[in-house]
């Protein structure tokens, strides 16, 4: 089977977004594939970040996954930090890589903006390491979203130029994977932006640890537009509140947009915003339950992530001993 890596930041609890746009792509791909999920705390500290709780965070955010149905006995869940592999690798590939590649991500232009000059060094070599993270592995597949293809371009130059540089044909070429049921969801509050943990009102996304009262009071008052819910696909444009909502609800009910508007088109919000809190809460419920049983023994969700750590590291050493030696280093 093809291995894969992906990885998602300790940055709070997860979201709809995150649990459509990625998290259940994750749990359908371990049916055919070599699976390794890894919990991105050294990324995580490339920008601010609180470190009394990126323990906790990160200890939550493996509940939330194991929740959603990711199975850390037949695959691989960690946490970035406590495999030494990522940092040894993406010191070597900080070495390959080239400014000129890296000013030209566009990721670090839009987190930087005009205070370039102040952010963090980690934020512009942070394509290296993610290079590194997947490479490690030797994995080959990546599932990703259409905003880190271009990270993914990179980590195949990254490989491309050592094994040239080496004179080897060590680091595979990489595949980004970009499922057909992933969905893009957007905030509640703007249907232009998407539904973030960095926002700053709560109101804007739905948390998977959110209860039923409180999915159901959200999306009473998502932001809407006073026209009835169109019969056809065509008439949600212009309408980017209106398609995120019906997109939610195409996503959990898996459907398509001609679908939902098939059985709602013609209808106010009232009744449609009442029908996909009820789906909310059916889908949703569940995972949140069992997230609060897993972190009421939050040893139990550690030993998961260090089990994960030593089978993740048993994997990686082999590969970065062998890059280490190609690039020169002396190993006993």
């Amino acid at each position: 089977m093809q291995r894969i890596f992906s990885g998602i930041q300790p940055t709070g609890v997860p979201h709809l977004g995150n649990y459509l746009g990625a998290v259940r792509n994750w749990v359908a791909l371990q049916q055919n594939h070599d699976c390794l999920y890894c919990v991105v705390d050294l990324h995580a500290i490339t920008a601010d970040h609180d470190h009394k709780t990126l323990a906790a965070q990160t200890r939550d955010l493996a509940a939330a996954l194991i929740a959603c149905g990711i199975d850390p006995d037949r695959h691989v869940l960690f946490n970035q930090s406590a495999v030494h592999a990522h940092v040894r690798l993406g010191w070597i590939f900080t070495c390959v890589a080239r400014m000129g590649w890296l000013n030209r991500m566009t990721q670090f232009k839009d987190k930087a903006g005009k205070d370039r000059e102040n952010v963090s060094t980690g934020l512009f070599t942070y394509p290296n390491l993610m290079a590194a993270d997947i490479l490690a592995y030797h994995a080959t597949r990546v599932p990703v979203g259409d905003d880190q293809r271009q990270h993914l371009e990179l980590a195949n130059d990254i490989a491309q130029k050592f094994n040239h540089d080496f004179e080897v044909e060590f680091f595979p070429a990489i595949e980004a994977l970009i499922p057909p049921t992933a969905a893009r969801v957007m905030s509640l509050r703007d249907g232009s932006k998407k539904m973030s943990k960095s926002d700053t009102s709560d109101q804007s996304r739905i948390n998977l640890t959110d209860d039923a009262d409180t999915i159901s009071a959200k999306i009473r008052r998502a932001k809407t537009d006073p026209e009835p819910l169109p019969s056809e696909v065509e008439g949600l444009e212009g309408r980017p509140e209106a398609r995120n909502l019906v997109g939610i609800y195409a996503a959990l009910d898996d459907t398509d947009h001609a679908g939902v508007l098939a059985r709602f088109g013609g209808q106010g919000f009232g009744t449609f915003k009442s029908a996909l809190a009820d789906l909310l809460v059916a889908k949703l419920s569940p995972i949140a339950a069992e997230t609060t049983r897993l972190l009421a023994d939050p040893g139990h969700v550690d030993a998961i992530l260090r089990r994960g750590a030593e089978r993740a590291a048993a994997i990686a050493n082999p590969i970065v001993d062998e890059a280490e030696r190609i690039v020169g280093f002396l190993k006993p």
